[in-house]
């Protein structure tokens, strides 16, 4: 078991600019499929149909499809298939998704303006990710023993770098420090504990609400233009527990486990723009563009992180700090048809590419003499965004849907929703990224999730002015999951490495939506 010299002891400072890392951004970013149940029983293809409320976040013409004011509510049941018991989060629970209204003003015979107002939940946080596997020569802390060995963790000073993080700190400073050994200078000297197996439960929960106010209307019922400002309000939370069981080793530490408690909170805001035309007058089909700015989302985060072995001793390490991140730019096409006010075909593609994901450090702060408060500056955290170009990869989400009317009251519904996958199979949590973002990590592992399948079907009816809709929604995800990244350095001319097999993990949920509206 090899060793290197840990120069000095030194705990976390602050920094002043900070940015969060790729893999905890990348939950951010990302939206579900949700909102009305017709909106979610058609797959999300109403973009070039419209006249539904949740396209306001999609594509904000088809708002202006409306012809009488309308009110909504959206709630029902998430749950988990094949969950574990967690303690932190159920895998079923109770989520009010979408409340809404739109009011419509006829300007002339066949031109309208319409004002709309809507909160629907565009992320759902509530996960419980479990994921067990043997291990061979490797282990968490090992990975802090070899950065270590690689000069990653401390200069010469015992000053740490910032691709020392908290579970490097706590490793090589509070634990490991091999029974009392010192080299010829009297510093400590340091060891690794290889495992032979790990055992991971982590809890998500929480969600991205997203409050949409819109402005709409058409030109001859020919060309319908739409306009939304939306506002995100971010609630994340997770707990995980990381387990290792160890090789058999002179001071008896049999097994590690890793607590670990993050927080994210924060707003952002974001503009989107559309637009509809029915090129052919005499026909129904219409297509539809849309385009969505960056959500600049500004946030908090932060951490608890405790280490404890078998035999007693613990060690902990906390911190908390701002930070902005822009999501990309994203883009839609769509198409729509009807037949006799009987059957509706819609269906859409959207991109958004993830690798522009721009993690931002705050440099300082200015007071707005408009606003009466003070805002912060920043500044593209450029090393953390080279990781994220060479870990995510632009998303392509195809939406398919129909609806058929066998009487003017009864609708039935089916969509097909996909995505591909946002990450690459080589990417990987790095840790010696030269950023705030790796110095604040308090946790190795990673999950390069592949792509999305989101099978829907739904029902409606009318009575009066009343409608209920009732929509079922079936998403399945897998993913490879790593307890940590591989590692290699040399020395004296010889090459210690370590690395973990994928363990495969999946998400698959199931979603029962109710919809209730009023029209007037």
């Amino acid at each position: 078991m090899k060793k290197y010299l840990f120069i000095a002891a030194a705990m976390l400072v602050g920094f002043n600019a900070m940015a969060q890392e790729t893999y905890e951004n990348a939950k951010i970013a990302q939206e579900d499929l949700n909102g009305t149940a017709r909106y979610v029983g058609m797959g999300g293809a109403l973009d070039a149909l419209g006249a539904d409320i949740s396209t306001i976040a999609s594509n904000p013409a088809g708002i202006g499809l409306f012809r009488h004011s309308q009110a909504n509510v959206s709630f029902g049941f998430v749950s988990q298939q094949d969950a574990a018991k967690s303690s932190f989060v159920d895998g079923t629970n109770m989520s009010f998704d979408q409340v809404g209204f739109v009011y419509v003003n006829r300007t002339r015979k066949d031109s309208y303006f319409n004002v709309a107002f809507n909160y629907h939940k565009s992320r759902n946080f509530d996960y419980i990710l479990s994921a067990a596997n043997s291990l061979t020569a490797a282990s968490q802390n090992k990975l802090s023993y070899l950065k270590g060995a690689d000069g990653m963790l401390y200069d010469n000073n015992g000053d740490p770098y910032v691709t020392c993080n908290q579970l490097d700190d706590i490793y090589t400073y509070h634990l490991f420090i091999a029974s009392g050994e010192v080299d010829e200078e009297d510093y400590p000297v340091l060891s690794y504990y290889p495992a032979t197996a790990f055992d991971m439960n982590r809890g998500h929960k929480g969600y991205i609400g997203e409050y949409d106010i819109n402005f709409s209307g058409n030109i001859h019922d020919r060309v319908f233009l739409g306009l939304t400002v939306g506002i995100h309000d971010v609630h994340y939370k997770h707990y995980g527990v990381y387990g290792e069981t160890l090789e058999p080793n002179p001071e008896n530490i049999g097994s590690l486990q890793v607590n670990d408690e993050r927080k994210i909170t924060g707003s952002g805001f974001d503009i989107k723009a559309g637009v509809i035309v029915r090129p052919i007058e005499s026909s129904p089909f219409r297509m539809g563009l849309s385009v969505s700015t960056p959500t600049w989302y500004d946030l908090t985060t932060s951490n608890y992180t405790t280490v404890k072995d078998n035999t007693g001793v613990t060690a902990s390490g906390h911190e908390s700090y701002d930070f902005k991140l822009y999501t990309p730019w994203k883009f839609g096409f769509s198409l729509g048809h009807t037949i006799n006010n009987m059957v509706a075909l819609g269906a859409g593609i959207d991109y958004q590419d993830f690798s522009n994901l721009d993690s931002r450090e705050n440099t300082g702060e200015y007071y707005d003499y408009y606003w009466d408060e003070y805002r912060s500056t920043s500044k593209s955290d450029h090393a953390m965004n080279d990781h994220t170009e060479k870990t995510l990869k632009g998303v392509t989400t195809i939406k398919l849907g129909a609806e058929v009317k066998p009487t003017p009251e009864l609708a039935f519904r089916i969509g097909y929703n996909v995505s591909t996958p946002m990450y690459k199979e080589e990417g990987f949590k790095d840790g010696t990224v030269y950023s705030e973002g790796s110095y604040y990590s308090s946790a190795t592992d990673y999950t390069n999730w592949k792509a999305t399948n989101r099978i829907t079907a739904g029902v409606g009816y009318n009575v009066g002015k009343m409608s209920v809709d009732l929509a079922y929604q079936f998403t399945s995800s897998t993913g490879d999951f790593y307890p940590f990244r591989s590692y290699a350095v040399q020395q004296d001319g010889v090459t210690e490495s370590m690395s973990a097999k994928a363990t495969e993990v999946n998400n698959k949920r199931h979603q029962l939506l109710l919809t209730l509206g009023y029209h007037f």
